[in-house]
């Protein structure tokens, strides 16, 4: 069989397993555990958003017991959170979707509000110190710890999912997206960009934990700025268009959107799958990745940790991939046929030729950059649940030899991938969730009670 055979054997095959993890019952148990967790918790995550905002001001210079300051401990989580999800995964979600995808990325983002703290709470709760001294926590730890050592096999599937998730979602996509902009727009191989990437992110996972959240903390609110600023700038000067970019928005999240230029068309059901699947993306609520970074913070109240989590889902999907789905509906570039970063990329050069496509190569490689060093704690993180601390070593490497790869294989392939193992992973996150809300719902009231 030759290469090409072979890998359109295995595309057919990960696209079957894809369709069945992200069918509806899927998109029910994502959106349905935000809905029955928002609910159980009061609309805390909404009520509470200000609150949020002030434990994670106050978080900066904690002196609890952790690794990392609350603070970087959301930088960390955003800086594997924002990335080319923001771009490239927004592009992709209305290219085969329509632009009611956004609405439904948006409904996605408010419950995942709800889901992003209480994964935070119970990483917190329930994490642990490894042989190394250093805090641990996530879902495969409160399976474990939480629900007792009859579910622990839970707990190993999430692990085992999370490890290899993270070569898709954080490792190969991000270097695919990066090396396809850069070839596109400065004509640079994409094996010269993988091999890059690959150094940098090395020399950073040197430093463990703290030197991530060191280098996170500086480079993620330098990065968000920078392109919320751009495309605030690409919006203001098409204000009058905003109107009409929101009302085909929700007009087309509840009607099929006709085929027309290059766009092949596209029917409600496509739209809320894309909408929902690269929502979960890009903010990554419910996957049970951010809680490990969470679980490091240095705080020892669950509550304010959740809190601060929360952010993370508005700022990623509310804030910065509304940006992007704006101007990408204003510019009208999604009737092309365009797709990925290269579709985010001419939507913004058509809005603001000359400067627009800077915008977007710049953002698009230090959101990348950070994903993958974000990611690479995670799934080193779930590689050491299953085989302790010796495996550590060899994971990073493994992470920094696939980092070339990634940006030579097909964007649409890698894309699939990284969907279809996002889906294993937070089946058994959502469901731990599912099982010990009763504790998050007790003891965030107990604590807002005592607040009031």
């Amino acid at each position: 069989m030759t290469g090409n055979k072979l890998l359109e054997s295995i595309t057919s095959w990960v696209d079957n397993l894809n369709s069945l993890v992200w069918g509806p019952y899927m998109l029910a148990l994502i959106l349905g555990t935000g809905v029955i967790l928002m609910s159980g918790l009061n609309l805390i995550p909404l009520r509470k958003l200000v609150y949020g905002f002030r434990q994670l001001w106050i978080g900066r210079k904690s002196s609890d017991a952790g690794d990392i300051s609350p603070f970087n401990a959301l930088m960390t989580s955003l800086s594997a959170t924002v990335g080319t999800g923001n771009i490239a995964g927004v592009a992709t979600a209305i290219a085969l979707g329509g632009p009611g995808a956004v609405f439904w990325m948006w409904c996605t983002a408010l419950v995942g509000m709800a889901t992003k703290y209480a994964e935070a709470f119970l990483a917190v709760k329930y994490r642990e110190v490894d042989e190394e001294g250093h805090y641990v926590g996530g879902p495969m730890y409160y399976i474990k710890n939480g629900l007792g050592a009859n579910w622990k096999w839970l707990g190993v599937a999430f692990a085992v999912f999370g490890s290899l998730a993270g070569f898709g979602i954080g490792n190969m996509v991000q270097a695919s997206s990066v090396a396809d902009v850069m070839n596109s727009y400065l004509g640079i191989d994409v094996n010269i960009t993988g091999v890059i990437m690959a150094i940098l992110v090395a020399m950073v996972l040197l430093g463990g934990i703290e030197r991530i959240a060191k280098v996170a903390g500086k480079l993620v609110p330098f990065m968000a700025i920078f392109y919320v600023a751009g495309g605030l700038i690409v919006v203001l000067m098409n204000i009058s268009s905003v109107p009409d970019a929101l009302v085909t928005i929700v007009y087309s999240a509840f009607n099929p959107v006709a085929a027309t230029g290059g766009f092949a068309g596209a029917a409600v059901w496509a739209a809320i799958r894309f909408g929902v699947a690269r929502g979960v993306f890009s903010n990554e609520a419910g996957l049970g990745s951010a809680p490990i970074a969470h679980a490091a913070a240095k705080t020892n109240n669950p509550v304010r940790q959740g809190t601060i989590a929360m952010l993370g889902t508005f700022i990623d999907t509310l804030v910065i991939c509304t940006i992007t789905a704006l101007v990408i509906v204003i510019s009208g570039e999604w009737q092309t046929g365009a797709n990925g970063a290269s579709l985010s990329l001419a939507a913004y050069e058509a809005l603001l030729p000359g400067f627009g496509s800077f915008i977007v190569s710049f953002g698009l490689m230090i959101f990348a950059f950070t994903s993958m060093l974000g990611w690479s704690f995670y799934g080193e993180k779930c590689a050491e649940f299953l085989f302790g601390v010796k495996v550590i070593k060899p994971y990073r490497l493994l992470w920094v030899l696939f980092i070339p790869l990634g940006a030579t294989l097909k964007l649409e392939f890698v894309w699939l991938l990284a969907d279809t193992l996002n889906g294993l992973m937070a089946i058994p996150n959502l469901i731990a969730l599912l099982m010990l809300s009763p504790i998050v719902f007790k003891l965030t009231e107990e604590y807002f009670r005592d607040k009031a």
